[in-house]
């Protein structure tokens, strides 16, 4: 939906503060060393992504994204 101004706006926005939410920060790893660098990426879930049972393939689908998740097997043809 867009508002008089052209920008793009939702009438319901998700948020993280609902008791069924959740937020996970996956730290990044130096690849030669294989210690913590200090530095994270973080995702957070919606209590409605949750309660689809679709959190877990979300997890997959952004951190395959983002680069954590690299030469994993996928399904998708």
């Amino acid at each position: 939906m867009q508002n008089d101004k052209g920008k793009l706006v939702d009438l319901y926005i998700p948020r993280k503060w609902t008791t069924a939410s959740v937020q996970i920060n996956i730290g990044d790893v130096d690849p030669e060393t294989g210690v913590y660098t200090k530095t994270f990426t973080t995702f957070a879930f919606s209590g409605n992504v949750r309660s689809q049972g679709e959190s877990n393939d979300s997890l997959d689908r952004l951190a395959t994204q983002s680069g954590y998740l690299k030469n994993t097997w996928s399904y998708v043809q």
